[in-house]
């Protein structure tokens, strides 16, 4: 299929090309075209319809406490910013991202007292709520949950909106250009320096390229004899209609969560399965998801079924991403391996690759994330 070509036509040579059309990709590439940059987005499909489309969006880890102050930092700045961002793009694209604060709840943690320690630490607003106070909160959960945390600020992102909207204001600013359905196959390069990339539709050279494929990065960097232990995790959701009231806040159980939108959908996610590209939803993954959406809010039993589908998740050692530069790949960035997180952290993760790329003071410690850390075998 030859490529799609969105927005201006612009001289590659002096562009930064991003390889990967998902939240990540395309707000890596907003970041630098709001500071004057030339950007180049290469997809290997459509933009956003990978695991960017296919996840739950929400605002925040669903275990925060359980992950490392690298996860942490990203978050936090992240979460702070989510707001004004969805308002941006809103009003540059005229597609609402909806941002939807709800508050999370979480149901029978055994780890709570860790938990509540770390809210503590963080000065994150986690506090304990008596159960009958949830019940108030949410008549539709079943019966027979004992304890419950509360965070009232946790946001929702409405994530196909979102890249929908990335992808629309991208096309209106100067010095961008999208490609769609431009899978790279390799890199170009002259000596150490990287210099561009090798696609079906041909060779492109750049001022400099950011690998922010997904779970396709670690696949595309071992032309370059680099090893990043980034592979895809399947993920399977399902998707309900229901009144527009139904569920007023988010809430998880069992490692299961429900998502309410603002129309009345209601989201219940989902599988972890490694089982390599394959991302064919499965009727197993359906009835186990159907059974936890029953056993949690009970009215879901006869809920109309929407939709039911599956993504491929950028798997990572601790779900801690790689963001900066290759060593001795000069030319050569990455933003990638996030995980679960991919929209949580894409705004925090996409400043920090734009404020070291710039040349900028970094908004958080840029140590953790450094791609020699990731690499295997270049410690």
């Amino acid at each position: 299929m030859n490529a799609d070509w969105i927005g201006e036509k612009i001289e590659v040579d002096e562009a930064t090309i991003i390889v990967g059309g998902g939240a990540i990709g395309l707000l890596s590439a907003y970041r630098l075209a709001c500071a004057g940059e030339a950007v180049v987005v290469l997809d290997r499909g459509e933009c956003g319809r990978e695991s960017s489309w296919a996840g739950g969006g929400i605002v925040s880890p669903l275990y925060p406490w359980r992950y490392s102050p690298a996860v942490t930092a990203l978050a936090h700045w992240s979460q702070d910013f989510y707001p004004q961002l969805g308002e941006r793009l809103r009003a540059e694209s005229g597609i609402d991202p909806e941002v939807h604060v709800t508050g999370l709840y979480w149901l029978d943690l055994e780890d709570e007292a860790q938990a509540l320690a770390w809210a503590a630490e963080q000065a994150r607003p986690l506090q304990q709520v008596p159960i009958a106070e949830v019940e108030q909160a949410l008549p539709v959960l079943a019966p027979g949950y004992r304890q419950a945390l509360h965070m009232p600020g946790v946001a929702n992102v409405r994530n196909p909106r979102l890249v929908r909207a990335l992808r629309t204001a991208l096309q209106c600013m100067p010095g961008v250009e999208i490609r769609e359905h431009c899978a790279v196959e390799g890199f170009l390069r002259e000596g150490a320096r990287v210099v561009g990339v090798r696609t079906a539709q041909g060779a492109l050279r750049g001022r400099r390229v950011v690998v922010a494929a997904g779970a396709w990065s670690g696949e595309l960097l071992k032309s370059l004899g680099l090893a990043l232990p980034v592979e895809p995790v399947k993920g399977q959701m399902i998707l309900f209609k229901c009144a527009a009231d139904f569920l007023p806040a988010m809430v998880l159980a069992n490692g299961r969560y429900a998502i309410p939108r603002r129309d009345g959908h209601v989201l219940v996610g989902s599988t972890l399965e490694y089982a390599g590209f394959d991302k064919t939803p499965s009727g197993v993954a359906l009835a186990s998801l159907h059974a936890s959406a029953a056993a949690l809010l009970p009215a879901l039993a006869e809920a109309e079924v929407v939709a039911h589908w599956a993504g491929l998740r950028p798997g990572s050692p601790d779900g801690i991403p790689a963001i900066g530069p290759v060593p001795e790949h000069d030319g050569l960035w990455l933003n990638c391996g996030h995980f679960r997180n991919g929209l949580v952290l894409a705004p925090a993760s996409c400043q920090l690759l734009c404020d070291l790329l710039l040349g900028q003071t970094p908004i958080v410690d840029p140590a953790p994330y450094a791609p020699a850390l990731h690499l295997l075998g270049q410690q």
